[in-house]
């Protein structure tokens, strides 16, 4: 299991993110880029860099064969997905073993049962934890569905199997509503995952989303890095996280981590990966789905437990044992990230690339900016708008808000809009100086 070079196959400011991490470990990298990312920083502080194709993502990023090509040609023993892309497809992590390359990242069997969100619902109420209310398997029409919510009650949501993101995704409060949007749902379902399957969940008013960062190893060793906050988004999509959650108290984060450390037991889970519930108003919690890859919001996990979430990974995979137990977990004030992004608020979030005609890095105690770009970079279009993560910490949540309150002011990216003007309004917004949010937060600003 040992390597000493590693192939990130991915981009942006994850890219760096873990030529970061290899650096720290004395692992050398290899970038992988292509045509339009040519002087991307990820592609010029990498060890090596191999173009593998023009923008578009499936001729590049999610071209396999190209990946594969790459690591041979440059001797890199291990691969490392990041997020997105290829990092929960189990057919690449598959090859990846099959051509005796380490996939930084858990078994295919574990992507593939957890991506697949009826059989992980199915998976995790086996292993004691429960699911929101609703169907048991995946809904083929719309007559079956109407049947079940005579059962649970209005309000429900309609959800794509292999789905995430958003995508897929329809609220119905009454049996017109679920007709229409059993349809669109499968549709959506359909041409974005090629899989028209729909499971069917009770609809919980204003929940938060909150999830448990756990890590496993090779040896059986499994530990939980406490909770996140991750209930500010918008269509699904999260905007704003923060740890610990202003709702989980002592005792509640208790009963959290032990449901994801059996969660993740009960499938002998390895690698760093995420266990999600919706938590209703009474704080009763429910197994949402588990991501098996890093997240976008690990930050602020290791901002308050000084755990390099991305050096454990790839020591993990390394057959390394984790280094440190459950009681040793231990949780250092507060933080946030906001997740900044090349759109336009005023304009519906439209994606908005372009090139970035001046930058600076906002900076001091507590704060941290994860991304790619500089003066000069060109954001383009065919790749997803986030261009940087803005985390703050502070010894309380009140010190965590108002640094970031201070470092939104400080940031300047000129050139392309961004969403730094919207995260200004939820920082100074009254309900969430008190905590008082939910997924529904953005809607009812």
């Amino acid at each position: 299991m040992k390597f000493e070079k590693i192939l990130i196959a991915n981009r942006g400011e994850i890219a760096l993110r873990i030529i970061r991490a290899a650096n720290e470990l004395n692992l050398k990298t290899v970038a992988i880029y292509s045509e339009i990312d040519a002087e991307s920083l990820h592609a010029r502080l990498a060890n090596e860099a191999v173009c593998i194709g023009p923008p578009p993502s499936k001729e590049s990023y999610l071209n396999i064969t190209r990946i594969i090509s790459a690591a041979e040609i440059t001797g890199a023993k291990a691969i490392h997905p990041g997020y997105g892309f290829l990092a929960e497809n189990p057919e690449f992590a598959e090859i990846c073993e099959s051509c005796g390359i380490i996939f930084i990242g858990p078994p295919p069997a574990h992507i593939r049962t957890m991506g697949d969100k009826i059989q992980a619902k199915e998976t995790m109420e086996a292993a004691g934890l429960q699911g929101i209310p609703g169907s048991k398997s995946n809904i083929e029409h719309a007559k079956d569905a109407r049947k079940l919510c005579r059962n649970i009650g209005y309000p429900v949501i309609l959800k794509a199997a292999a789905g995430g993101g958003g995508k897929g995704m329809r609220v119905a409060r009454d049996e017109d509503e679920l007709d229409a949007g059993f349809r669109i749902a499968q549709a959506e379902a359909k041409a974005a995952f090629g899989d028209n399957r729909i499971y069917l969940e009770k609809f919980i008013h204003r929940p938060r989303h909150i999830e448990v960062q756990i890590l496993g190893d090779h040896h059986g060793k499994i530990v939980a890095l406490g909770e996140r906050e991750c209930s500010i988004q918008r269509r699904h999509q999260k905007l704003v996280e923060e740890s610990p959650s202003p709702a989980v108290d002592d005792n509640l984060r208790k009963r959290l981590i032990e449901a994801a450390l059996k969660a993740a037991q009960s499938i002998g889970y390895r690698s760093a990966g995420t266990i999600e519930f919706l938590m209703d108003q009474d704080k009763n919690y429910y197994f949402m789905e588990m991501n098996t890859r890093i997240q976008v919001e690990h930050p602020v996990t290791e901002m308050v437990t000084g755990v390099d979430i991305v050096k454990e990974q790839i020591k993990i995979a390394l057959g390394n044992k984790i280094a440190f137990d459950q009681q040793d977990v231990e949780l250092h004030g507060h933080a946030i990230e906001c997740r900044i992004n090349a759109e336009d608020p005023a304009r519906n979030f439209v994606p908005m690339p372009g090139k970035i005609s001046f930058f600076h890095m906002p900076q001091g105690i507590g704060v941290r900016f994860d991304t790619h770009i500089f003066a000069g970079h060109v954001i383009p279009s065919q790749y997803d708008s986030l261009i940087g993560k803005l985390i703050c910490h502070g010894n309380s949540r009140d010190e965590a808000i108002a640094r970031m309150n201070r470092a939104l002011e400080e940031i300047v990216i000129d050139g392309i809009p961004t969403t730094i003007p919207f995260h200004k309004k939820i920082m100074k917004h009254p309900k969430y100086a008190a905590g008082d949010i939910s997924t529904d937060f953005i809607e009812e600003m």
